[in-house]
């Protein structure tokens, strides 16, 4: 039996995470959902979020939006502090290493995030920090 996976403590995420999983990755059709899992970095606990995200060759990449709060995910925060992550897509998890796009990758990223979600740009108006893009590169 593997470790116990802790949901987002956010109403709306949580709902999701259960969406996704009861309907096999397919919570909002025309929607390209995952589930992030990372290592909480002060409980050592598994923490589960679902996110937007586009493919980047073999990358997943998303954004570390928070909603256009003016502080980071705590989901962020974890894999920056571990970068082996899991990601699930529809029914596939996948072990794989995070990291922060670079400032010469994050244009580009960026524009395909906010194709793919335009709230995004919104999001990044409402706040003055830069919304980390976040590689997502499975291995194993």
């Amino acid at each position: 039996m593997g470790e116990e996976i802790h949901d987002s403590p956010h109403p709306f995420v949580a709902e999701h995470i259960r969406r996704f999983l009861a309907t096999g990755g397919d919570a909002r059709p025309g929607t390209n959902d995952l589930l992030l899992t990372t290592r909480g970095r002060s409980t050592g606990r598994l923490r589960r979020t679902a996110l937007v995200y586009v493919r980047d060759g073999g990358h997943y990449v998303v954004a570390a939006s928070n909603a256009g709060a003016d502080r980071h995910p705590a989901w962020y925060l974890n894999l920056v502090a571990e970068p082996e992550v899991s990601v699930q897509v529809g029914a596939r998890v996948l072990p794989a290493r995070a990291r922060t796009a670079t400032a010469a990758e994050r244009t580009r990223l960026w524009g395909l995030l906010v194709d793919a979600m335009p709230a995004y740009q919104a999001y990044q108006e409402a706040t003055s920090r830069t919304i980390p893009v976040v590689v997502l590169a499975p291995h194993g």
